[in-house]
């Protein structure tokens, strides 16, 4: 491994003599000669380039150091057609370019496994780029109303007296990427491209919310004041003064922009209606079929994704209403059961639930960690925490994790939504082993610390999308009820067994919605709450890369027994899954087959 490192850092040495650390965007149409430059200097130059095109990539990533890093922690990406034009014509240039390597025939058989990955990600993105204005601007999930958000408190890094004053130059841009936004959302419009009524009433929701506290009870100040609070080096006049500028900031300029965005919304609003999929905009077909190419990795189209998804739910229904029965819970349907089983299991109101349902999910945690020593070799070193989502999105959030910060400055987080009244107690267990371990935290910090893999790989600038990372956490679930976690918690399991049955319904609710017209009431009652039928509305396609994605990994896992026999080792396995990182499902198929041959 020391080889290889001192080998790419030569390359790099090599390429920047050569002068191909480029710079945007005068780069991207210059002429250089690609056979002078090693694919590893030539991906990892193209994938900087691709990061500079985000400053909150390079701030969530930590792509770069020193001055640039700095200087990028200090925007806030423009929402313009000029910045959408340059990324498509860099995609273009690096798909160009790229051809030259592939058809060299040199690549060795990594390299062939991340030039396939560059390829398809690039590829995606050109495909994509017609149905950019499918998806809403404003939507409720991750619209411009409420991403800005998120990423100041709880992303932009504060950890000296230069983190706070790059926080305040990003305040200062809120206001323009927001009439960007509204630009662009209207151009939208002009074309038929409008959120159902639905949609629109949520985010117009979020938008009252962070327009109703003083500037200085709003997120974007009093995140900055708590985060601040015990910062080493930052005297408290200065921290006074910078809290004081941020209120300011928020009341001259963010709080208009805000009301400019709702105005807009309100504006809309009579022109939209109630259906739910993108069937009904203009060619929504076509925009649908790409979106679940993007987010399966596969050809799969919108007819056999729901029909594998009624295949699931009959499959897990019978394994349900098989444990159901054996714990006394014979009547009616395996949905009325669980919803009565959900009850039965619901804590105390008083006190508040919540603080105690953080700490029992962190418990859990800590005993996943344990359970996985028989199932892994691969761990992360980077420690994971449990928190709630933050208000603003915690009726609309989705369970979700944030991967650590490369520096240690931040640790892998499992957000955990819990608005009530009604809590989920049954499917938490699950919910942890997906989202913390052995899921999302094993498979994003252990490629974030593989030092032996180019930084585009470590940080994930490229790769397979939520088919992969999705996949990974569901077959994780899985797993956890193949080797015996759940048996002396029948509860426990049902609620494994649920969680695995609601992404069946998924396939079929995702495809309804989008491909077969169903009404949001229809999928509601097909057994996916309205939160997350609304979430599917807004993100097409998504929904569906858990069930495939995990049934992949699964089918390949029984490939490499059968090839194996006796030799098979979940733990190696396990191994080549991880150490691949976030790839297309084909490229997951090529390194697992890979491995198969050379273990004979």
């Amino acid at each position: 491994m020391k080889q290889a490192l001192i080998k790419r850092r030569s390359f790099v040495q090599r390429g920047a003599a050569l002068g191909v650390v480029l710079s945007l965007p005068v780069a991207w149409q210059s002429a250089w000669s690609q056979t002078a430059v090693p694919f590893e200097v030539w991906s990892e130059n193209f994938a900087a380039n691709w990061v500079r095109r985000s400053a909150e990539w390079a701030t969530s990533s930590q792509y770069f150091s020193g001055d640039e890093q700095a200087a990028l922690e200090r925007q806030l990406t423009p929402q313009t057609q000029q910045r959408r034009d340059q990324t498509r014509e860099l995609a273009k240039t690096g798909l160009a370019q790229l051809a030259v390597y592939e058809a060299s025939k040199d690549l060795s058989a990594v390299q062939k496994l991340e030039a396939a990955t560059l390829r398809w990600s690039l590829q995606s993105t050109l495909a994509a780029e017609p149905f950019e204005d499918h998806g809403f601007v404003f939507n409720q999930l991750n619209g411009q109303q409420v991403r800005i958000v998120n990423f100041m408190t709880q992303t932009h890094p504060l950890r000296n007296a230069a983190d706070v004053q790059s926080y305040l130059v990003r305040l200062s841009q809120v206001a323009a990427r927001l009439d960007e936004s509204i630009a662009r959302a209207n151009a939208a419009a002009a074309q038929g491209l409008l959120p159902p009524r639905f949609i629109l009433e949520r985010a117009r929701t979020q938008v009252q919310s962070f327009m109703r506290p003083a500037p200085l009870e709003n997120d974007l100040v009093t995140a900055l004041a708590r985060r601040t609070q015990t910062l080493d080096g930052l005297a408290a006049e200065v921290r006074e003064k910078a809290i004081t500028a941020a209120a300011d900031e928020v009341r001259t300029s963010i709080l208009p922009a805000y009301a400019r965005v709702l105005a807009f919304l309100d504006d809309i609003a009579p022109n939209t209606n109630t259906d739910a999929g993108w069937w009904r905009l203009p060619n929504g077909a076509a925009a649908y079929a790409q979106a679940l190419a993007n987010y399966t990795t596969t050809t799969l189209s919108a007819d056999e994704i729901y029909a594998l998804g009624l295949r699931e739910v009959a499959r897990i229904e019978r394994e349900m209403d098989a444990v159901l029965s054996k714990n006394g819970r014979h009547d009616g349907s395996v949905e009325a059961r669980m919803t009565a089983l959900r009850l039965a299991l619901q804590p105390p109101t008083h006190p508040d639930p919540r603080p105690a349902l953080i700490a029992q999910f962190a418990d859990m945690v800590r005993d996943n960690q344990r359970r996985s020593q028989a199932l892994f070799n691969l761990q992360p070193k980077a420690p994971i925490e449990v928190r709630r989502v933050p208000a603003l999105t915690e009726k609309t959030a989705a369970a979700h994790y944030t991967t650590p910060a490369p520096d240690g400055s931040r640790p892998g987080v499992f957000w955990a939504p819990l608005p009530g009244p009604v809590f989920n107690i049954p499917a938490m267990r699950s919910l942890t082993v997906h989202e913390a371990v052995p899921g999302h935290h094993f498979q994003l910090a252990i490629q974030q610390e593989q030092t032996d893999l180019p930084r585009w790989r470590q940080r994930r600038i490229f790769g397979g999308g939520s088919a992969h990372s999705e996949g990974w956490a569901l077959y994780a679930e899985r797993l956890a009820i193949d080797n015996g976690w759940y048996a002396d918690d029948p509860d426990a399991l049902l609620g494994a067994l649920d969680s695995q049955l609601f992404r069946a319904r998924r396939l079929v609710v995702d495809t309804g919605l989008h491909a077969k017209k169903w009404t949001r009431e229809q999928a509601i009652a097909y057994g996916i709450g309205a939160q997350e039928v609304e979430r599917y509305v807004s993100n097409p396609g998504q929904a569906c890369a858990y069930m495939v994605g995990m049934l992949h990994i699964l089918s390949l896992r029984d490939e490499a027994m059968k090839s194996q026999g006796d030799k098979f080792d979940i733990k190696a396995f396990h191994d080549v899954v991880l150490k691949t990182g976030s790839v297309p499902l084909e490229v997951l198929t090529q390194a697992v087959r890979g491995w198969v041959r050379l273990r004979g």
